[in-house]
């Protein structure tokens, strides 16, 4: 059943999801006249989406459950090119991996919408139809609608003119317009969705529409998530959170979320929670009354990868975290997370029967070896949860889980661990 649009922008304003939008007036009223085809893309120039493309994923499936019908948009030409960067020119990929890397990400898109029922999703490659154009059917169809000026007036152009921009980069705003075009000749979509950094390409798509057909399309787009301090969401230390599990482990996906400041938890929880406001708001006074309880961040944490990685993961995520500090078997976890967890916390592998004062320096739990050596003789180091009191120990494979891995611990949160080669 189709949701009436004052209910379904007023969840969306209170979720903090937008940022910008075409005339609002307009554009409730055509939510509001029926179901409305949309469109969110996704360019393939890595092989994998991450959180900030989650955020997008997630808004069409907002979209689709209030009764819309979204087109999932992975930009197989557009991927080939990059949309322009305010630090430089894009390295262009080879084809045949842009088109590796396609299917990955439409399996991967794909998750967070359904494609049964009225409103059943439709999954579209902007290759197919930009593959087949001429050039001088691009430049006669859709580069006569863009004055020079205006495009030179783009933010993003602004600030690369004078280091430069190659034609290539700068022509990416048609490219994008005319897939919305397209998709509303082929299909009749009269909305793009997309992040507020993306507003510029959209607005061009909604312009060319008018000027090319005069026809009437409409826009939103959602804010960029931030840290506290400012700094772009989705940056770790050791680089961005990818959806892919075997670029972030789902225990280092889960723990990203858990790490969450208690000043941005509950936005991240409005945007990436499919909770009701209800549980929100009393998850946000909980924060306020206990906040050392972090029962929002295990909420967020728990919800959000649920719904990347499963349940299964999820549980087995949580289970790893406890047995590493200590708090369940480790014993019980499957190799294949025992290894996963410990390249997380940067294990290292060494030889057969290192010695434990060796593997401590290793894994980089103390500063040297008189210092693990210190450690043990203080009671506070421990091999797989058990207390180490003999610094002449190896680590010869029956002292290690499934015969490869070892668990170190320094005092009760400092953790690596090393394993067999």
């Amino acid at each position: 059943m189709l949701t009436r649009v004052n209910a379904l922008l007023d969840d969306l304003r209170w979720r903090g999801l937008i940022a910008h939008s075409t005339d609002p007036d307009a554009l409730a009223a055509h939510l509001d006249s029926g179901s409305v085809k949309f469109y969110i893309g996704f360019d393939p120039t890595a092989q994998s989406v991450h959180t900030g493309n989650l955020v997008q994923a997630l808004l069409a499936r907002r979209l689709q459950d209030a009764g819309h019908q979204p087109f999932m948009l992975v930009g197989g030409a557009t991927g080939l090119i990059g949309d322009p960067k305010e630090s430089g020119e894009r390295v262009m990929n080879p084809v045949e991996t842009v088109a590796e890397w396609v299917e990955r990400i439409r399996a991967q898109v794909g998750r967070y919408v359904s494609f049964e029922g009225s409103n059943a999703a439709t999954m579209v490659n902007n290759y197919d139809w930009t593959s087949q154009m001429s050039v001088l059917e691009f430049l006669r169809d859709v580069g006569k609608h863009f004055p020079v000026n205006r495009m030179l007036a783009r933010d993003v152009v602004a600030r690369r003119l004078e280091a430069g921009i190659s034609y290539t980069e700068f022509s990416y705003v048609l490219l994008q317009s005319m897939d919305f075009r397209e998709l509303y000749r082929r299909h009749g979509v009269t909305m793009q969705t997309g992040g507020s950094d993306q507003w510029g390409n959209i607005t061009a798509g909604v312009e060319l529409i008018r000027r090319s057909d005069q026809g009437k399309a409409h826009a939103l787009a959602t804010p960029l998530l931030t840290k506290a301090d400012g700094t772009k969401f989705g940056k770790t230390e050791s680089g961005t959170v990818w959806l892919d599990p075997e670029l972030t482990s789902p225990y280092a996906f889960h723990q990203f979320f858990l790490n969450a400041e208690d000043a941005k938890v509950i936005d991240y929880l409005k945007v990436f929670s499919f909770r009701s406001r209800e549980e929100i708001e009393a998850l946000e006074q909980a924060t306020i009354d206990a906040p050392f309880k972090r029962e929002a961040q295990k909420a967020l944490a728990d919800d959000v990868t649920d719904l990347v990685h499963g349940e299964s993961e999820r549980k087995a995520a949580v289970a790893a975290a406890g047995a590493l500090f200590g708090r369940g078997e480790l014993a019980e976890l499957q190799p294949q997370t025992l290894e996963r967890v410990l390249r997380e916390v940067g294990g290292k592998p060494v030889a057969a029967d290192t010695s434990i004062v060796d593997a401590m320096a290793e894994a980089g739990i103390v500063e040297s070896k008189s210092a693990a050596r210190r450690a043990i003789a203080e009671g506070g180091a421990y091999l797989n949860n058990e207390k180490v009191t003999d610094p002449d120990l190896v680590l010869s494979p029956e002292r290690l889980l499934h015969g490869r891995f070892a668990v170190l611990r320094r005092g009760r949160k400092t953790v690596g661990g090393v394993f067999l080669n």
